[in-house]
């Protein structure tokens, strides 16, 4: 979950975990540590057809979401970080 300062310069003030409920600790706005942001804006074909839904997991949250997939994720190593 994502509160801004300012809706017009998209200031991050808080961020928390949906999973846990964990607040992740901001400077100047950027998370310390990392986050996966999601955001889904459902179409044709789905019970939600004009949703948006969003929501943020820390890694401790991803790392179990993940862990029950019968697939797991593809995960490549990358030499250029951003």
């Amino acid at each position: 979950m994502r509160k801004y300062k300012n809706t017009e310069e998209r200031v991050l003030e808080k961020l928390i975990c949906n999973g846990c409920g964990k607040e992740i600790l901001l400077r100047q706005g950027i998370p310390q540590e990392g986050v996966l942001q999601v955001k889904k804006q459902w179409d044709y074909m789905s019970e939600k057809d004009g949703i948006q839904e969003s929501f943020d997991l820390c890694e401790s949250c991803y790392d179990r979401l993940t862990a029950g997939f019968q697939i797991p994720p593809k995960r490549e190593e990358v030499t250029e970080l951003l």
